[in-house]
């Protein structure tokens, strides 16, 4: 499953990022790295972007980005 078909309020853990090595590098300075757990604060009404709380803070990224990370 990817980060962009997780539902609202639900906690997962990042199991794989695969993007181009721009955007991965990008991802992973916010925090974004494998084995961490992050929770879907929310989802703007036209789905771009998702608001989550991750390493004690929060973060918006774009639908586009979370569809390359994978997680359980």
């Amino acid at each position: 499953m990817t980060l962009n078909e997780v539902e609202i309020g639900k906690t997962v853990t990042i199991t794989k990022i695969q993007a181009a090595s721009a955007v991965k590098k990008k991802l992973m300075d916010m925090g974004l790295t494998k084995h961490t757990p992050l929770r879907i604060q929310k989802i703007a009404p036209l789905g771009d972007p998702i608001h989550i709380h991750v390493r004690g803070y929060d973060l918006s990224i774009r639908k586009q980005d979370a569809a390359c990370i994978e997680v359980v």
